[in-house]
């Protein structure tokens, strides 16, 4: 487990108590009837302090605790939860989720996780690592952030200011079967949003760095003057006409893609009929190129786990190979609904990387595309899971000959992500890992963009 010396002084309760609530809560359900219960203890707190204009505008400080319970008569199932952690809460909580559960109907794929596939010994991932920094030190990287911004390009006189973020948990999951693991968490972040102004031409736009241990954090100044440059060089969009062209998603919101195809391939999508993924397996995707690989055990990785929210173990996995699907994302009960076995995905998946043989450099990628769009920011969610049809708002930057020619926005971005995967042509080496989807920037080889 991810005990370190220090974890339970960070926190309100030592893990040991959230282990005794969980195991009271255990005997509980099985002494009112449970035939199986599974629960979930945690408790956390962040420091998240924001500076604008160098004054500080807000300093936040929280603690939460929580504990969820599911219960089974047979098939049927029962849920609650509470904050409260007084031993009448939880009788309380355990008697209710009981009560639900007498009065629900039969659900023939409900129950726990088969026992021999739940995480025994399973492996310290470097998940947790205080951030011991106190108010005023984060005041300080906060406006040297912002000051970053500033300072980056004449054109940035506006600020939304540079957050320095700090988030700390712990959790118990348990269940009747005899499993019982958690571990303490850790993701502190620092972002910066910066304002360009050049005539009655007005433009934002922002830079964050995410991770487990602060000391992988990207730089403040290096925040900042991304947050900065980033905003003066949107100045001057304008509008282009109708177009079919080769887009290139840029790296931070290219990993959204990857996002559309695990949720096409997510059990709770695939028994409800609700992707344009159904029945996927062994089927060609992606160009014969693109691989796309889970790895749940990434020391400090933002999506690692070494057991998903069932108490199922993780394991790597090639989901995607030479652009044919090779299986889903199940947890236990999607995967009884589909006659299949769960993957461990219960809770979602974990540090998705696609990739292909050959990533370019980003310049390379613009000359490989020639003449068309680099899309930077995307807005609005016109995505329809049952078709695969895409249709979003977009801003960026005009390419022409390979090089970036002036920056565009109020424009619309469609196509199908059926048609969108398969013509993926080229992927980028600029990787940059904020969550649990990773990839480069990504050259689609056509899609149409409506102009004005």
């Amino acid at each position: 487990m991810n005990n370190l010396p220090d974890s339970d002084l960070r926190f309100s309760y030592p893990i040991s108590t959230l282990q005794q609530i969980a195991g009271d809560i255990l005997k509980q359900a099985e002494k009112g009837g449970a035939t199986s219960c599974e629960t979930n203890v945690s408790d956390g707190f962040g420091q998240t302090v924001t500076v604008r204009h160098n004054e500080v505008e807000t300093i936040e400080y929280n603690r939460d605790k929580g504990l969820s319970v599911t219960v089974y008569i047979g098939q049927k199932r029962g849920h609650a939860s509470t904050s409260d952690f007084s031993p009448q809460a939880i009788s309380d909580t355990v008697a209710a989720a009981l009560s639900i559960a007498r009065y629900t109907a039969d659900d023939d794929c409900a129950g726990l996780a088969d026992v021999e596939l739940l995480a025994k010994d399973y492996p310290n991932l470097n998940l947790y690592f205080p951030w011991q920094i106190g108010v005023e030190e984060a005041i300080e990287l906060a406006k040297r952030c912002e000051h970053s911004g500033f300072t980056a390009n004449k054109l940035v006189a506006n600020s939304e200011g540079a957050t320095v973020a700090v988030s700390e948990s712990q959790f118990i999951y348990a269940n009747s079967l005899g499993f019982m693991g958690g571990y303490p968490l850790s993701r502190h972040s620092i972002s910066c949003a910066m304002i360009a102004e050049q005539g009655d031409s007005k433009q934002r736009d922002y830079w964050y760095s995410v991770v487990r241990d602060a000391a992988d954090l990207e730089t403040v100044e290096s925040i900042g003057r991304k947050a900065g440059e980033r905003s003066a060089a949107r100045l001057g969009a304008r509008k282009i006409d109708t177009c079919e062209v080769p887009v290139l998603f840029e790296a931070p919101i290219a990993a959204g893609l990857i996002g559309h195809f695990a949720s096409a391939i997510s059990g709770n999508n695939l028994y409800r009929k609700s992707s344009f993924l159904i029945d996927s397996i062994g089927q060609q995707v992606f160009t014969p190129d693109i691989q796309i690989l889970e790895l749940p055990h990434v020391h400090k990785g933002l999506a690692s786990g070494p057991f998903d929210d069932d108490g199922v173990a993780t394991l790597d996995r090639h989901v995607v190979e030479n652009g044919i699907v090779q299986g889903y994302f199940l947890g236990s009960y999607s995967a009884r609904k589909l006659g299949m076995r769960t993957t461990g995905n219960a809770g979602g998946t974990h540090n998705l990387i696609m990739k292909n043989s050959a990533p370019l450099p980003f310049n390379d990628l613009l000359k490989q595309m020639g003449t068309g769009l680099l899309v930077t920011e995307l807005l609005g969610h016109g995505i329809n899971p049952v078709t695969g049809d895409y249709s979003r708002g977009a801003s960026g930057f005009w390419v022409k000959n390979g090089v970036v020619s002036h920056p565009v926005e109020e424009i619309t971005i469609a196509g199908n992500l059926k048609d969108m995967f398969r013509g993926i042509v080229a992927i980028g080496d600029d990787i940059i890992v904020r969550g649990s989807k990773q990839c480069g920037s990504v050259l689609i080889d056509r899609m149409t963009v409506a102009g004005g």
